[in-house]
Parts: structure tokens; C-alpha cells; sequence
């Protein structure tokens, strides 16, 4: 028999009568931890271990740092660049690389360090805006055309495997030659150019989800055709398009800058890394670093584009997931 002991408020053993002997008290009673609670630190998402998986690839963090550092240098530009990237000094031509100009001068007398500090920015541009428009008409060509299929799948199809049977340079070069020299057109026909690369991705992440059962149940809940493509099929889609266009900006920085060096692109006096390689290729011999820090430039920008794209196919794979 339990009493309850009026001083501490809990049952507590029964006191010892003369003969007996004394019962032991009951144990406690604790109270359950939910196991909600237990699970929760240690349930994680998607886009948690990839970018866990990302940190622990090393190449993957160069290139992140190396990209990093030159959007800063592209952002700032104003602020870190020691002279006008315009400005043309013709007592200081074809200086080498010295305290006052740490690159070099070009034959013009404009600053080499300078020049290539604002050339980030338009190379950065023009990678990211090119492949923005890829991305955008490519997405919704492939969505489209796959959704819905037969007729209008095999057209869409067809006019990317015509575009796909040219070189995409030399593609690029004839719509220039179509729309002008400049900038923005080559920007525009780069875009264009890499249109069936994404294109060819969303359909080959919707032909395997179009049957799915979800999408059946999307359908037989009332569903419209632009609800199942924008709200199940593309948000399924997204990890070989950011890949892609990773890998994507990589080239289109070296189509733009192949562009400029054949006039085609950016236009003097704007610094470009491309246009830069061109002013200064008969100067090989006479002053090297003309051309040799541009070219440096865009391969430090190209690779660090690229070691961070490989990383992040690397991460988003789900069969790489440790």
C-alpha cells in the first residue's frame, strides 16, 4: 500500500510497522520525449546535401572563389580600377608592366589593368545574359513541344537539330552578319545559338515525368496544361538546367570573346577581353602583355566557371549522394 507523504507532495514507500517489512517506493514516471523532436535535427533537404556535397568538393570552392572575386572586381570596378580604362596617355605607349602601371600599357596608352578590371563586367554580362535568353526560350520549347508532342514535337525538334548541324561560332557569325556588328547583337545571337542545348535537356527530363503518376493525379484533380508544366513538370527539371547553364555561361564568355576579336562584338574603345586580344595581336613581338594578360583573364574566368559547374553536377547528382 502507497501513502502519500505529506511533506513532498508524491507517493512514497509505506512506513514500517513493527514486524513488517519496509516496501519499496515505485519507480518514477518520466515523461516521453516526442520523437518528432528527435527527428527533426537530423532531417535534411534536397538542396542541404547538395551544397554539403558541394563544400567538400575542392575544385568545385576554387571556382566558386575565383567567380566570386570576379563579380566583386566586376561590381567595383569604379572603386578598384587606379585609371580610366578610356583615357589615352600617348606619352606612356606600350609601357611593360611597372609600379605606375602594374599590366602595361596598349599602343594607345591606356592602362592594360584597368581596362581589364571593366572588361569583367562586360564579359560577365554578356556570359549571364546570353544564356538567360537560352535558358528562357529553350525552356519553354522543350516544355511545350514535349507536353503536347506528335506534330509539334517533331517540328520543334527538327529546327534544333538544324540549328545543332552548324557550328555554333559559325552560326553565331552569320546572324551578326544578318543583324550588325555590336554588343547586344552578339549577346542576342548567342543566346540563340545555344537555344537547342536547353531545349533538348527539358525534353529529355519531361519525356520521363509526362507518364508519372502524379501527373495523373494533377489531371484528374482538374489540372490545366500550364499548371502541370509550370507547377510539376519544370520544378522537376530544374537540376540539369542549373548545371547546364553553369556549363553554359563558361561558353558563351568565349563565344562573345571570339566575337569581339573578330570585330564583330564589342566595339572600340569599349574594354572587352575579346576586342582587347584583337587590338593588341600585332604587337606580339613588340609587347606581349598586350595580349597576354586578356587572354589570362579569360581563361582564369572560363575555368572557374567551369570547376564550379562540375562541381554542382556533381552535387545535384542524386547517385553520387553519400
Amino acid at each position: 500500500m502507497l501513502y502519500l507523504n505529506s511533506e513532498q507532495g508524491f507517493p512514497g514507500p509505506a512506513p514500517a510497522q513493527p514486524g513488517l517489512p519496509a516496501q519499496p517506493a515505485p519507480p518514477a514516471v518520466t515523461e516521453p520525449t516526442p520523437v518528432g523532436d528527435n527527428l527533426a535535427p537530423q532531417t535534411t533537404t534536397l538542396l542541404r546535401d547538395a551544397w554539403r556535397r558541394l563544400l567538400r568538393n575542392r575544385s568545385a570552392v576554387a571556382g566558386m572563389i575565383v567567380v566570386g572575386l570576379l563579380i566583386l572586381v566586376a561590381v567595383f570596378a569604379p572603386l578598384i580600377a587606379p585609371h580610366d580604362p578610356l583615357a589615352q596617355d600617348f606619352d606612356s605607349r606600350i609601357l611593360p608592366p611597372s609600379a605606375g602601371h602594374l599590366l602595361g600599357t596598349d599602343d594607345l596608352g591606356r592602362d592594360i589593368l584597368s581596362r581589364i578590371i571593366y572588361g569583367s563586367r562586360v564579359s560577365l554580362a554578356a556570359g549571364i545574359l546570353s544564356t538567360a535568353l537560352a535558358v528562357a526560350a529553350g525552356v519553354l520549347i522543350g516544355a511545350f513541344a514535349t507536353y503536347y508532342g506528335g506534330f509539334w514535337d517533331n517540328l520543334a525538334m527538327r529546327m534544333m537539330d538544324i540549328m545543332l548541324a552548324f557550328p555554333q561560332i559559325l552560326l553565331a557569325i552569320a546572324i551578326v552578319a544578318i543583324l550588325g556588328p555590336g554588343l547586344t547583337n552578339a549577346m542576342l545571337a548567342i543566346g540563340i545559338i545555344s537555344i537547342p542545348i536547353y531545349a533538348r535537356v527539358v525534353r529529355s527530363s519531361i519525356l520521363s515525368l509526362r507518364e508519372k503518376e502524379f501527373i495523373e493525379a494533377a489531371r484528374a484533380l482538374g489540372a490545366s496544361d500550364l499548371q502541370i508544366i509550370f507547377k510539376h513538370l519544370l520544378p522537376n527539371c530544374m537540376g540539369p538546367l542549373i548545371v547546364q547553364a553553369t556549363l553554359g555561361i563558361a561558353t558563351a564568355i568565349i563565344e562573345a570573346a571570339s566575337l569581339s576579336f573578330l570585330g564583330l562584338g564589342a566595339q572600340p574603345p569599349t574594354p572587352e577581353w575579346g576586342a582587347m586580344l584583337n587590338g593588341g595581336r600585332h604587337l606580339l613581338r613588340q609587347a606581349p602583355w598586350v595580349t597576354a594578360f586578356p587572354g589570362i583573364a579569360i581563361v582564369v574566368l572560363v575555368m572557374g566557371v567551369n570547376l564550379f559547374g562540375d562541381g554542382l553536377r556533381d552535387a545535384l547528382d542524386p547517385r553520387l549522394k553519400q
